[in-house]
């Protein structure tokens, strides 16, 4: 079934790899003070690709939003009323146990719904919420003289690099879970060949 169109292909590549380096570098800025688990020689080299990665994935949301306005990609995050929550609470106890037993995903991806609920409710969040959180403290934090300490003031500027951080984390654990359901998951049909070829395969194909 043909749920991935060439530009969510790209967009999904782009995005993962500026997310990798984001990771990488944040943590080795977070590290900087111990030198045997620096990543990087020097705390400003990492910073320049931090900014630099982070640049990218900003003009990477800001075409998957796009995208998801001018096409029909959006719907997919439209939660609509009826079952939803009983299927919500089908899809987390799936995850947490039945998924281990062997039993069967009780959703299936169609054109009109690509994503379960749960995926739906996380996806949401994260894109919508989180990450934009999370480019607009980086931008604070790249550029406190012209915003956060002229909004805020001085105290505001290790509030928002707390939150920065603690979104960060959010991501790096998003990003861990993703990756395992899509590809390691027991009885998890791959969703890395979907997002190489766009084609998504279901457990029962």
């Amino acid at each position: 079934m043909y749920l991935y169109p060439l530009w969510i292909r790209l967009w999904h590549l782009i995005n993962a790899l500026a997310v990798v380096i984001l990771i990488v570098t944040g943590l080795s800025m977070f590290l900087a003070g111990n030198s045997a688990t620096q990543l990087f020689d020097e705390a400003s080299k990492a910073a320049r690709w931090h900014n630099v990665s982070a640049a990218i994935l900003t003009i990477s949301y800001l075409f998957f939003v796009t995208g998801n306005i001018i096409s029909e990609n959006g719907k997919y995050y439209k939660i609509r009323k009826g079952t939803f929550f009983s299927d919500l609470t089908g899809q987390l106890k799936y995850y947490l146990c039945d998924m281990f037993r062997g039993k069967k995903d009780p959703f299936r991806a169609t054109f009109e719904q690509k994503f379960n609920p749960l995926q739906k409710i996380t996806y949401i969040v994260t894109m919508y919420i989180a990450l934009p959180l999370l480019i607009i403290s980086g931008v604070g934090l790249m550029l406190p003289e012209k915003t956060l300490n002229s909004l805020f003031g001085l105290n505001s500027l290790v509030v928002t690099d707390i939150l920065h951080i603690i979104i960060g984390f959010f991501i790096v654990l998003f990003l861990a879970i993703h990756i395992f359901l899509s590809t390691l998951a027991p009885g998890s049909p791959s969703g890395l060949s979907g997002i190489i070829t766009g084609y998504k395969r279901t457990n029962e194909e």
